[in-house]
């Protein structure tokens, strides 16, 4: 049986203008794994509200990061399957989850290579709804509507698999070198509480009190809360970092219920009152640098600091098209392809 690898991120507007922007973000935002209320209410919500005024300061964000070859995302996104597709036999289709890259286009391409079997990848270390669980299932809605009779293999959660942890530490590393720092903040991207009870099959463990992360539990294998604090103490411990300079936080909320505390801008307010001078983060939710990173972070995140009374700051670039991070793809993808098995993540 052929096989061939879909690889899927986020996804990019087509340019950075709020006419491009606009039909991205209700594509995104009209995802029920996003902004999970009923149809109605989240209609109006996007269509009737965010969607009146947010694409033009998106579009204003997305203007700051872009580069001549166009979204940072998307490119470095198609920089890394190069890269692992010299790596592999296998033919490899890339797609996004939102905007004209589409995963049924993608598996088209793969469709006409002769490909009936795939290992989805989604390009996500961690699991949460609003992104590896959209992922997968739009995938097997495409794959069920227009390929039935192609089979889907998907790529577990990573985030705590020891070769990708030593990559990853690596790539922090050498972010790190040269830096003096006097804190390392670990910012990932924030979702909604609600989504952690969600996503709990046991629907009792996740009490999300910080002490549930640490009762060995099937509910971690969907936490992402429980994950990116993994993800942390993890690279803490490969690194050797002092564990008192080093904290977790969440970014990019939406709306005004609760979401994954504390908060980075509140931590980039705190830290520089505090007395922090030289401060580094680190944004290990993403495998690509993008606006989230790029805008949010490298830029905002530095003014907020300053402006709380910081010295110095750096943002440690995500893995990207890293020769190592690459390489370890294409291993997954080969050792799946000839005896079937995917990597694993030790659950704690």
């Amino acid at each position: 049986m052929p096989k061939g690898v879909l690889l899927v991120n986020l996804g990019s507007p087509d340019s950075p203008t709020a006419k491009d922007v606009k039909p991205y973000l209700d594509e995104f935002l009209m995802d029920e794994r996003v902004i999970d209320v009923n149809p109605v209410l989240r209609n109006i919500i996007v269509r009737g509200i965010i969607l009146n005024t947010r694409p033009k300061r998106s579009a204003e964000a997305y203007s700051k990061i872009w580069w001549e070859e166009g979204s940072p995302l998307i490119i470095i996104s198609e920089r890394f399957m190069e890269k692992v597709s010299q790596q592999t036999s296998l033919p490899i289709a890339l797609g996004m989850r939102y905007g004209s890259m589409t995963i049924k286009n993608a598996l088209q391409e793969l469709k006409d290579k002769g490909v009936d079997e795939v290992l989805l990848v989604p390009l996500y270390p961690h699991y949460a709804m609003s992104s590896y669980e959209t992922v997968v299932v739009k995938a097997m809605e495409v794959q069920q509507e227009y390929f039935p009779s192609m089979q889907l293999t998907t790529l577990p959660a990573f985030y705590s698999n020891p070769d990708y942890i030593k990559i990853l530490s690596n790539s922090i590393a050498e972010g790190l070198k040269g830096f003096d720092y006097d804190h390392i903040l670990f910012s990932y991207h924030g979702i909604p509480e609600r989504h952690i009870k969600k996503s709990d099959p046991t629907r009792f463990h996740c009490q999300l009190n910080g002490a549930c992360c640490k009762a060995n539990s099937v509910a971690h294998h969907t936490c992402y809360r429980h994950q990116c604090y993994d993800t942390t103490e993890l690279v803490i411990a490969q690194l050797g970092l002092p564990s008192d300079k080093v904290s977790t936080s969440f970014q990019s909320r939406l709306g005004s219920d609760p979401w994954l505390q504390p908060f980075t801008d509140h931590e980039f307010e705190r830290l520089g009152k505090e007395g922090i001078e030289r401060l580094a983060v680190i944004t290990p939710a993403f495998v690509s640098d993008c606006l989230e990173t790029l805008e949010e972070i490298a830029m905002e995140g530095k003014e907020q600091f300053v402006e709380a009374g910081g010295k110095d700051y750096i943002h440690v670039p995500c893995l990207n098209d890293r020769d190592d991070w690459a390489s370890l793809m294409a291993q997954w993808i080969n050792t799946w392809s000839t005896n079937q098995t995917l990597p694993e993540y030790n659950i704690q």
